[in-house]
C-alpha cells in the first residue's frame, strides 16, 4: 500500500537524515522510479523534504525536522515498551517493535530500547510444557476476528471427545496468561480455552456481530459466571496449622478463613465446583485436614480411601 511506503520513507529519511532514491529504493524494496515519487509525494503532503543534485546530494528533512508519528509521551511510551517488549518471543514481533522504534523521535528512542530489555517472557511452564505451542490456533482466530470472518471450531472440554461448532469470533481475551476466544454461539456468547482448540477454520461467511456489543463488558459477564462455577458448592474444614499456607496456595481466592478452633486447628471454607471435586483435592493432605461438611465431601474422601486401601494394603515398603 502506497501509505505505508510513505510513511516507511519517512522513517528511513528521519533515521538516515540524507539518503538517495538508490537507497529509499532498495530500503521499500520497489523500483527507483517509484521511490522517487514517493519522495516528491511527501513534499506534496507537506513533508519539509528537500532534494540536492549532486555528487553529494540525495533527499532530506529541511533544518533536519523530525515527525513525531505515534504522538506518544515519554512515560507512555516507556509503559509500552516495558509491556511489549517481554512478550516479543517472535521474529515478527521483534520487527514490530524496531519499526515502533523508528517511529519514535530521538529523545524517546533510548528509553524506549531499554524498556523493551527491561524484562523477558518464558513461553514455558515449571513442567517443561510450552504455552506458546498449546495455542497453535492462535493466528487463525486472530485474522477471523480481525477479519471479521465466521469459524468452524474444534474443541475438546475436559472428559470429553472434541467436537464441532460454527462460532462468530468476537475478540481474544486474556486472563491471569490464559488465553480466551470469545464468540457468539448458537447457544449464545461463550468463551473458548485457546488451548483446549483443536482445529480452526475459517468458513468465509460474514460474523454477526451483537447489537452494542462491548468486549471488555461481555468478558467480565463470562468471567462472572465461571466465577459462580468455581464456587458452587462450599466445604467447610478444619485444618491442622501447617495445612493452612498449603491450602492457601492450593486454593487461592477460592479459601475462607472462619476463625480458629479450640484445639488451636483453623476452620476455614473452600469454594468449588462442586464437593466432590474439593475433596479429591484435600485427599492429599491426609490426616491434616478434615471435612466438617457437606457429607457428601465426607463420602467421597472414604471412598477415595477405601480404594487406595485396596490398591496398596499389604504392600512391603
Amino acid at each position: 500500500m502506497r501509505a505505508d511506503r510513505l510513511v516507511a520513507a519517512l522513517l528511513f529519511l528521519q533515521e538516515r537524515g540524507q539518503v538517495t532514491v538508490a537507497q529509499v529504493a532498495a530500503e521499500l524494496e520497489v523500483s527507483e522510479r517509484t521511490a522517487r515519487r514517493d519522495l516528491e509525494a511527501l513534499g506534496t503532503a507537506g513533508i519539509p523534504v528537500l532534494s540536492r543534485r549532486g555528487r553529494n546530494g540525495g533527499w532530506s528533512l529541511v533544518g533536519g525536522a523530525r515527525t513525531n508519528l505515534t504522538g506518544l509521551t515519554a512515560d507512555e511510551t516507556r509503559s509500552l515498551f516495558l509491556t511489549t517488549g517481554p512478550a516479543a518471543t517472535s521474529p515478527e514481533a521483534r520487527t514490530v517493535l524496531r519499526k515502533l522504534v523508528r517511529a519514535l523521535p530521538a529523545p524517546l528512542r533510548p528509553a524506549a530500547e531499554a524498556a523493551a530489555r527491561a524484562g523477558f517472557t518464558d513461553p514455558t511452564d515449571w513442567s517443561r510444557a510450552t504455552g506458546t505451542a498449546a495455542e497453535p490456533h492462535l493466528d487463525a482466530l486472530q485474522r477471523a476476528v480481525v477479519e471479521g470472518v465466521q469459524v468452524r471450531l474444534g474443541y475438546a472440554t475436559p472428559g470429553r471427545a472434541a467436537g464441532e461448532r460454527t462460532v462468530h469470533p468476537l475478540g481474544l481475551a486474556t486472563k491471569a496468561g490464559v488465553g480466551y476466544l470469545v464468540a457468539d454461539t448458537a447457544d449464545g456468547l461463550r468463551s473458548f480455552r485457546l488451548s483446549r482448540v483443536t482445529s480452526a477454520v475459517a468458513t468465509g461467511d460474514p460474523v454477526t456481530r451483537p447489537d452494542g456489543f462491548d468486549l471488555a463488558v461481555t468478558w467480565r459477564e463470562l468471567a462472572a459466571r465461571m466465577e459462580e462455577r468455581l464456587h458452587a458448592a462450599t466445604v467447610r474444614v478444619r485444618a491442622a496449622p501447617d495445612a493452612s499456607a498449603v491450602l492457601h496456595r492450593l486454593f487461592g481466592g477460592r479459601l475462607r478463613t472462619v476463625g480458629q478452633r479450640p484445639d488451636g486447628w483453623d476452620e476455614l471454607e473452600i469454594g468449588g465446583p462442586s464437593a466432590e471435586v474439593v475433596a479429591a483435592q484435600l485427599a492429599g493432605l491426609g490426616a491434616r485436614v478434615e471435612v466438617l461438611h457437606p457429607p457428601e465431601a465426607r463420602r467421597e474422601l472414604a471412598r477415595l480411601g477405601a480404594e487406595l486401601t485396596a490398591l496398596y494394603a499389604g504392600q512391603g515398603g
